[in-house]
């Protein structure tokens, strides 16, 4: 995994996933549970709370890949990027390719799934 070329390229891919989550958490405005609704009805109270909840969930998701994005740029200024983090073996060019800030193999990250 010591080629430079694509190690350019995962950083370049890390990069623009890095951004356009940084771009996508400024693009709403997430309200309290029923934010400004005080005399809304309960369908539409119910609707602000559902959206509220969601928005909730997008935003940890947003923030956990935005962690291992940085986690991986930090591999890559290691120089262990590309190496699994469970078994030590190299983790394949098209995980890497689908899934650029990954530190599992393939057969860790079923292994870890399968257990979730």
């Amino acid at each position: 995994m010591n080629n430079p070329t694509y190690l350019n390229q995962y950083k370049q891919s890390l990069i623009a996933k890095q951004q356009e989550l940084l771009a996508a958490n400024g693009g709403r405005l997430v309200l309290g549970a029923a934010g400004g609704l005080a005399g809304a009805d309960l369908i539409d109270q119910a609707h602000a709370e559902c959206e509220a909840a969601v928005d909730a969930s997008l935003s940890q998701a947003r923030s956990s890949e935005r962690r291992a994005i940085e986690w991986a740029l930090t591999r890559l200024e290691k120089g262990n990027y590309g190496i699994c983090a469970v078994c030590g073996e190299p983790i394949s060019r098209a995980r890497l390719k689908a899934v650029p800030w990954t530190d599992r193999c393939r057969d860790c990250a079923e292994l870890e799934a399968a257990y979730i």
